[in-house]
């Protein structure tokens, strides 16, 4: 589903407002069978767009410099529609705001830049802090500079460009912002968090009418950089760079990076926590997302006991990214939540058909929106392993693969704790019942992909078993979770009948290996059998569209990391092609090893927080 493209009212009758409730899920890989009545839901497309007003000229002083772009004098009164008719081949007309969000949202009254406690703000306006050093382009992405940013490639080459990405300027007329939010870091209130390291540069309205908040990261310090020094470093960077473009072109809701830029600054990182400090690069891309709002951008008013200000704000978000959803309705927050509960529940089966463990599930790190932002240590699953943990510094295990969907009601939890203080008791019981039925949601979603990733179309009763029986022999004889998937897809019906695997299907010979694969062939093929109109021609042609060949594996992202620290940045440069197309068969991928299995120097990787 395209980021942004659907928002969802769940209708629940009366039937489904009962009393309270306590519901864990069940881990989906080990048992996935529930026999379950789903509610009835109104599915409801809709185009998020909303004018950027008029430039705020500020008279704050930072650390960086405002880039001064010119205007169109000539033609002052010239609609967007024609100026925005073509790319720009240069920064000249292009222009960001803040205004859309300090118009309406307070800022921190104090204006200098330095770590303490924000009280009774959304926002803290706070500059960029430029690198000392020299600063090197890494990686652009084309199609967020055309298709979102209306700028031609060509202008990635300018040094305004490099300035502008690297927060060296700001694009005048814009004010940059840090944003203050709390949260829940491993289930614990961590109190005020904030973006640390991140400064929102400003909003820019496309030709199509769609607004994308900018924001560095790795920018500098900020009110919110606690103990760090608000750097990123090429390693994390790299890392970000290329698994946000990975999940985009998967498909999966996201937020997007439009650039990557390495100074000659030294940033000192202690990667794994044990005392080793070594000497890094500081880096910093460039993403952009419909918002930056997360579920902590609303516990920490609700905390601080400022409501006035969390209805402010809420009203905005609904407002601004919730169209369907009016902002005059009394049962509005009940809705924005539903809205909030279907699509978290949507995320996290994706990320779990892909094999995608975000590493880090804290509430700040969750989207209002529900797409994927803040990635840290991340990993696609290599060995099938529902106990996959992608993060070291993920000691309980709290964040693994196949914990992700409890995770995700743990939050939509404390999500419901930070709206409840604008609720009245109706309104609370029906904001309850709607979380208690996200496991429905979640697992309605799982099995329609999963289904999909096998080929099965129309229904049938032992679809889950059938599920759940692959799931199974991949965990017994763990078997690349990707690969598995991928060469079903391709395999040929006869083939597996035949029970004999050629060696280029590597992750199904592994399987077969189990005594129990030829019944789940049998099975499988007997399903098969069911489906409609469909020949196995058809059946591999639909499932190698949704079953990709290629993900960004952590051994793949760490060899490009390995080479980019080295200043020769062309696997950054491979893996940026091959992801965005991760269903289509590409020969230099072959060649890189990129569908083989993982090779023996990268099967004890591992990565942190400082990842």
């Amino acid at each position: 589903m395209p980021q942004g493209a659907r928002r969802t009212v769940l209708n629940f009758p009366s039937a489904f407002l009962g009393g309270n409730r306590t519901q864990r899920i069940g881990l989906p890989f080990c048992c996935l069978i529930w026999r379950l009545q789903f509610p009835p839901l109104l599915l409801l497309g809709v185009t998020c767009h909303a004018v950027v007003g008029s430039l705020w000229r500020p008279s704050f002083q930072g650390n960086a410099n405002l880039l001064h772009l010119s205007r169109n004098r000539s033609n002052p009164d010239q609609g967007y529609c024609e100026r925005g008719a073509r790319l720009a081949s240069s920064l000249d007309f292009w222009t960001l705001s803040s205004e859309n969000l300090i118009a309406v949202l307070p800022t921190d009254p104090v204006r200098e830049n330095y770590v303490r406690k924000v009280k009774n703000c959304v926002f803290s306006i706070a500059f960029p802090t430029p690198f000392q050093s020299r600063v090197r382009l890494v990686a652009v992405s084309k199609e967020v500079l055309e298709d979102i940013l209306d700028l031609d490639l060509s202008v990635s080459e300018t040094d305004d460009f490099i300035q502008l990405v690297s927060g060296g300027k700001i694009v005048f007329g814009s004010i940059p912002l840090a944003h203050r939010y709390g949260g829940h870091q491993f289930g614990i209130w961590a109190d005020q968090l904030g973006d640390g390291r991140a400064h929102l540069i400003g909003i820019y309205m496309n030709r199509q009418g769609k607004k994308w908040e900018l924001q560095l990261k790795g920018s500098g310090k900020t009110p919110y950089s606690r103990n760090g020094d608000g750097r990123a470093i090429l390693r994390s960077s790299v890392r970000e760079f290329l698994c946000s473009e990975a999940l985009h072109y998967l498909g999966i809701p996201t937020s997007r990076a439009a650039s990557l830029v390495v100074s000659d600054d030294v940033v000192w990182r202690d990667q794994f926590y044990n005392g080793n400090l070594a000497k890094e690069r500081g880096a910093v891309v460039l993403r952009v997302a419909k918002s930056w709002f997360r579920i902590g951008s609303l516990e920490i008013l609700t905390h601080y006991g400022e409501l006035d200000l969390l209805r402010m704000l809420l009203d905005f978000i609904i407002q601004e990214y919730f169209p369907l959803v009016d902002v005059k309705e009394p049962n509005r927050y009940v809705d924005f939540f539903s809205i909030v509960v279907f699509e978290t529940a949507q995320l996290i089966a994706l990320w779990m058909s892909v094999g995608f463990a975000h590493g880090v599930c804290n509430t700040d790190n969750f989207s209002l929106l529900s797409i994927t932002i803040d990635y840290g240590p991340f990993g696609f699953m290599e060995a099938y392993n529902p106990d996959f943990v992608p993060n070291t510094s993920d000691d309980e295990r709290r964040y693994k693969i196949g914990n992700q969907a409890n995770i995700g009601m743990f939050n939509l939890n404390k999500l419901l704790q930070a709206l409840n203080p604008l609720l009245n008791p109706r309104q609370k019981q029906l904001a309850t019942q709607i979380l208690k039925e996200y496991p429905v949601l979640y697992y309605t979603r799982f099995r329609e992909l999963f289904k999909a990733k096998l080929g099965l179309l129309g229904k049938s009763e032992g679809d889950d078993d059938l599920i759940a029986f692959l799931l199974h022999l991949m965990e017994k004889t763990e078997a690349d979770f990707t690969m598995t998937f991928r060469q079903l897809s391709e395999i040929t019906q006869s083939q597996l009948q035949e029970l004999v695997i050629p060696q280029e299907f590597w992750a199904l010979k592994m399987i077969s290996e189990h005594k129990l694969f030829p019944a789940w062939v049998s099975q499988y093929l007997s399903r098969l059998k069911s489906n409609i109109s469909d020949s196995d021609s058809e059946r591999r042609k639909r499932m190698t569209a949704i079953n990709p060949r290629y993900v960004l594996k952590n051994w793949m992202a760490e060899s490009a990391v390995q080479k980019a620290e080295r200043n020769d940045f062309s696997e950054v440069h491979l893996l940026q092609q091959v992801l965005r197309h991760p269903f289509q068969k590409h020969s230099a991928a072959e060649r890189a090893g990129y569908s083989s299995p993982t090779p023996s120097w990268a099967r004890d990787l591992r990565v942190s927080c400082s990842s």
